[in-house]
C-alpha cells in the first residue's frame, strides 16, 4: 500500500510539473502577443478592410513612408481635428511626396459602413481601416484617438505619439509633431522627437 501511494504521489507531482510548464509556455505566448511596436524596430505587418471592403496590407506600401492615424468618429478630439482639417490637409500635402496615409479604427463596434459614412462626411480620400478586433491596435500600442505612427521606407517605426502639442485645442500655432517628423524623414535626417505622449479619447477596444 505504501509503495502504491508513493508511486501515486510521484505521478501527481510529475503531472503538476507538466501542467506548470505548459502554463508557463502559454504565459510566454500571451506576453509575446502583448509586445508592442518600438521605435527603431520593424513595424508590425497587418491586413485590414477599408471603408469600401477592400483589403489593405501594410506590405502594399513597402518602400514608402507610411503614416498611421488611429481614429474614432465618435471622439470629440478626433472631430475637432477633422473640423480643422488637420489630418486631411497633411495627407494632401504629403501625398505629393509619395507618402501614404492610413487611418485605423480599432473601436470594438465599428463596421465598414460606419467608416464609410465618416469618410464621406469628412471628405476623406485615404483608407479608413476596420480593426474592430483590436489586434492591430494592440500590436502598435495605440492608446488614444488620435494616436499617430510613422514608418520609414525601410519599414522601421520612427515616430509614435500625438499629432501636435495642443491637447486642449487652444493654441493659435501649435507645433505639429507629425509634420516635423515627416520633413526630417524626407530629408534623410533622424527624427529629433521620435516619441511624444498622445492625447484624446481612449481607444474603445473589444478587450
Amino acid at each position: 500500500m505504501n509503495r502504491f501511494w508513493k508511486r501515486a504521489t510521484t505521478t501527481v507531482a510529475a503531472m503538476a510539473l507538466i501542467a506548470s510548464a505548459a502554463a508557463s509556455q502559454y504565459a510566454r505566448a500571451d506576453d509575446a502577443k502583448k509586445v508592442q511596436a518600438k521605435i527603431g524596430q520593424t513595424a508590425p505587418q497587418f491586413t485590414l478592410e477599408d471603408q469600401n471592403g477592400k483589403k489593405v496590407s501594410l506590405s502594399d506600401y513597402a518602400g514608402k513612408i507610411v503614416v498611421l492615424e488611429w481614429t474614432n468618429p465618435d471622439c470629440p478630439v478626433v472631430q475637432r481635428h477633422y473640423k480643422a482639417n488637420t489630418m486631411t490637409t497633411l495627407e494632401k500635402k504629403y501625398a505629393k511626396q509619395n507618402i501614404v496615409w492610413l487611418a485605423i479604427n480599432s473601436t470594438h463596434d465599428t463596421t465598414n459602413a460606419v467608416d464609410l459614412t465618416w469618410a464621406k462626411e469628412q471628405n476623406i480620400t485615404y483608407p479608413v481601416l476596420n480593426d474592430a478586433s483590436g489586434e492591430v491596435g494592440h500590436e502598435y500600442g495605440a492608446k488614444s484617438t488620435p494616436d499617430m505612427f510613422i514608418i520609414n521606407k525601410a519599414g522601421k517605426l520612427v515616430y509614435s505619439g500625438a499629432i501636435d502639442n495642443d491637447p486642449q485645442g487652444s493654441k493659435t500655432n501649435p507645433e505639429n509633431y507629425v509634420s516635423k517628423a515627416l520633413d526630417e524623414v524626407l530629408a534623410d535626417k533622424p527624427v529629433s522627437v521620435p516619441e511624444t505622449k498622445s492625447y484624446g479619447c481612449a481607444v474603445h477596444y473589444a478587450k
